[in-house]
């Protein structure tokens, strides 16, 4: 079984796209849907319901995903984002090359669903970047996939980090066992945190972030603002 572990934050209009998204999969196997939510006023723990979902507490999205982790039956744990959408294939692509390459812990290609040629640079970049940096400095963006026991091994997301807690849970799972940078099957994700903030200063806090991170280990001082869920339009 594998058991996909989502934190919301108030996530009523991106939520369901997820999950419709989840429910369409071309996937012969067995899966659970955990929602752990750090506390919504709308109704998104509503319609995680209407889909089936399971729910616990949530908080961060680094304790949203070990609270789901505690929760989970399954042997494999998919983290993934509120706002993104799966393509079909997505579940079985992954599976596949997951097995097949003998990976413990992996991270994902992405697409933005906003395609404005500078979202497609961004993510261009970014794939581009994961790919080459695969075994040195391994990344995780909007998706990650782990065994249980790697999860359980080095004990889950750090929920100290302030930013970047995903690519440290990666990086952590690459000295225990085998990361990989999947790209047969992609994720398609928002582009709305740079429409809110800004192109050029998101890349800047991902930039520095990933340098500091890369020079001095994981960033648990508050450098860089980086809220969870401060989107009036989600």
């Amino acid at each position: 079984m594998i058991s996909i572990i989502i934190p919301t934050l108030n996530e009523e209009k991106r939520l369901p796209k997820l999950l419709k998204s989840l429910q369409d999969q071309d996937f012969q196997g067995e899966y659970e849907i955990i929602v752990a939510d750090a506390g919504s006023s709308d109704k998104t723990i509503e319609i995680a319901k209407s889909f089936g979902c399971k729910i616990t507490k949530g908080g961060l999205p680094a304790k949203g995903r070990n609270e789901g982790a505690k929760i989970a039956k399954g042997k494999i744990f998919l983290f993934v984002d509120a706002d993104v959408i799966l393509p079909k294939d997505f579940l079985k692509r992954a599976i596949e090359e997951f097995s097949s390459r003998n990976l413990d812990c992996a991270g994902f290609a992405a697409e933005p669903l906003n395609k404005k040629p500078i979202y497609k640079f961004i993510f261009w970049v970014y794939n581009s970047f994961a790919t080459l940096s695969e075994r040195f400095f391994p990344l995780g963006w909007m998706a990650i996939l782990a065994k249980r026991e790697t999860h359980f091994k080095i004990k889950g997301f750090d929920e100290e980090i302030k930013i970047g807690e995903d690519h440290w849970y990666v990086k952590n799972a690459q000295k225990i066992g085998n990361f990989g940078f999947i790209k047969s099957a992609k994720i398609m994700g928002s582009t709305r945190r740079f429409e809110r903030d800004g192109v050029i200063i998101t890349c800047l806090k991902y930039i520095f972030v990933g340098i500091y991170t890369l020079l001095f280990g994981p960033l648990k001082r508050d450098i860089v603002k980086y809220e969870f869920n401060h989107y009036k339009d989600n």
